[in-house]
């Protein structure tokens, strides 16, 4: 199944399905108002949004209309839990390598993570709005799962069973804000905005053998002001996949239905694959270089981040957003 939810002047949208070509959809509130309320009831509400589902792809239904990414909220316009990591730890390497510091060994095993805003989530065509240039604004191409019910220290395995659709992210990132909050001692808050996710959220199903050892084996593909610039297999190079992620959000803690763990920036540790994000190409030339060239975002730059199967489909849409000023 492919889920979106539709722009209705309330807070958490309307929830509609759409087909596998992302041409057409349904309204499912005869089934579920809100993907919130769909995932709240997962077993007895998921086999009916999938017959309708079934029912749209084989073109049975009649009160279907065109779908229109534009007009769509996050799947989840706000949820109950944001916690990021930060799985692919060649990403990592660079930015502690880019500074002259050593990579704890401990990041080997256990997964970084923080918790985000998720109160207000923007949609895949949402401007990106912020009030200083001078922030250094920058893009993260992720993914991200979201969860049923998870108990407090479920093992991966049973993290794994709880894991219910997938979507894309950009989890923004001011990263000129980043140091000193971090040197405070107590983590991400005003670095860290608002978070975009896909126009649709998709069960796993969907992504046929790209799924396997719960990862995404697929290129993630960032395109900035038109040009592409990264392409990073999702499913190489990532050290902790979303089974062990989830367990370790649910040390210490359960997590809802609608909890929502992402990935971290996707990176390859191939350089050609390119990059997922501003910093990290950054890292590279002060690696190389001793100091950065590349500049971060600036009002009216574009970023577009999509996936597509190996057919070359879109898989969740696309983001495509546009960095502005407030009033802009």
């Amino acid at each position: 199944m492919k889920l979106a939810t539709l722009k209705d002047g309330t807070r958490d949208g309307q929830l509609v399905l759409v087909s596998r070509d992302l041409k057409t959809a349904v309204v499912a509130d005869g089934i579920a108002p809100t993907l919130q309320r769909a995932l709240d009831d997962w077993a007895f509400i998921a086999p009916q949004l999938d017959q309708l589902s079934r029912q749209l792809n084989d073109g049975k239904l009649r009160r279907t209309f065109d779908f229109e990414p534009k007009d769509c909220m996050a799947p989840l316009p706000r949820a109950f839990q944001w916690a990021d990591g930060s799985a692919y730890l060649n990403h990592v390497e660079l930015v502690r390598k880019a500074r002259n510091a050593e990579m704890p060994a401990s990041f080997r095993d256990d997964p970084l993570m923080y918790q985000g805003g998720s109160d207000d989530f923007l949609g895949a065509h949402d401007d990106i709005v912020l009030a200083r240039e001078e922030w250094g604004i920058d893009f993260e191409a992720e993914i991200a799962v979201i969860t049923d019910d998870v108990p407090m220290g479920a093992a991966p395995d049973a993290a794994f069973q709880q894991i219910r659709l997938l979507m894309l992210v950009n989890d923004v990132s001011l990263r000129n804000l980043i140091p000193d909050e971090l040197a405070k001692g107590f983590g991400f808050f005003q670095s860290k905005p608002a978070s975009s996710f896909s126009p649709v959220a998709v069960t796993p199903d969907e992504l046929g053998d790209a799924w396997r050892d719960a990862k995404v084996h697929l290129p993630l593909r960032s395109s900035w002001n038109g040009k592409l610039v990264g392409q990073p297999n999702a499913g190489v190079d990532m050290a902790f996949n979303f089974a062990q992620l989830v367990a370790h959000a649910a040390k210490t803690r359960r997590l809802r239905a609608g909890a929502i763990v992402g990935s971290g920036t996707v990176s390859n540790q191939d350089a050609k694959k390119g990059y997922s994000c501003i910093a990290e190409k950054r890292c590279r030339e002060t690696i190389a270089d001793g100091k950065p060239t590349t500049q971060f975002m600036a009002f009216g730059d574009t970023i577009r981040i999509e996936m597509l199967d190996d057919e070359g489909r879109p898989v969740f849409g696309a983001i495509e957003q546009t960095v502005a000023a407030p009033g802009g």
